[in-house]
């Protein structure tokens, strides 16, 4: 008798809800749980899931990374897949080896996720071959936990008390480009809140200071 196993979509979309949950449980005798990103966990803890499914066309990549730190610290067992990986942004440190399954770009089609989810349940990963090269690159430098000179730099200006805005415009760069800064140095200090960097910072600037 086959298992039914349990998958967790999170999206503001319905529309691409409604479109899962009409093809996903039979494809794949699952049975699909649709989340919002503020009710999550709260469905997490109320079920055995084998998935979250993770909608990046509609969930911003700060809540995404708060989200994902979530099932790696509570729900060990949980793979994750994104839909809708951007291109053109570096969201690598969304992507955790040891719960991150999947990766679809924006541009991927149903078919194409389908077929990788089905690679997935085979015990696979289904990662772009650019994407996966990148991530090894990264993986095997030594220093790959260590801050950056700006990741330093914008971990400093976070004492003074300045915005995204404000730390942008200080070091001549775009504002999602402080964003990623930040969520990088966020998961290289073990920290998912700008207070806990804060409070981090405070503690060690003095190994940071640049």
């Amino acid at each position: 008798m086959f298992k039914v196993e349990n998958w967790m979509i999170v999206s503001r979309s319905q529309l691409l809800i409604d479109l899962l949950d009409s093809r996903w449980p039979q494809e794949f005798l699952v049975k699909l749980t649709k989340a919002q990103p503020g009710n999550m966990s709260k469905l997490l803890s109320t079920q055995t899931n084998s998935m979250v499914v993770f909608d990046l066309a509609t969930i911003d990549l700060q809540q995404a990374y708060q989200l994902q730190r979530v099932i790696e610290r509570e729900y060990c067992g949980i793979r994750t897949v994104f839909l809708n990986f951007p291109k053109q942004v570096d969201a690598k440190f969304l992507i955790h080896p040891s719960t991150t399954t999947g990766v679809f770009y924006t541009n991927a089609n149903l078919a194409d996720v389908s077929s990788g989810l089905n690679e997935i349940l085979k015990g696979r990963s289904v990662i772009p071959q650019d994407l996966y090269q990148s991530l090894m690159s990264v993986n095997h430098d030594d220093d790959s936990e260590q801050l950056t000179i700006r990741e330093r730099e914008v971990l400093q200006t976070l004492l003074s008390g300045s915005t995204n805005l404000d730390i942008a415009n200080q070091l001549f760069v775009s504002e999602s480009t402080i964003k990623t800064h930040l969520y990088r140095a966020f998961r290289k200090i073990g920290v998912s809140s700008r207070g806990q960097a804060i409070a981090w910072a405070q503690t060690h600037m003095h190994e940071v200071r640049v």
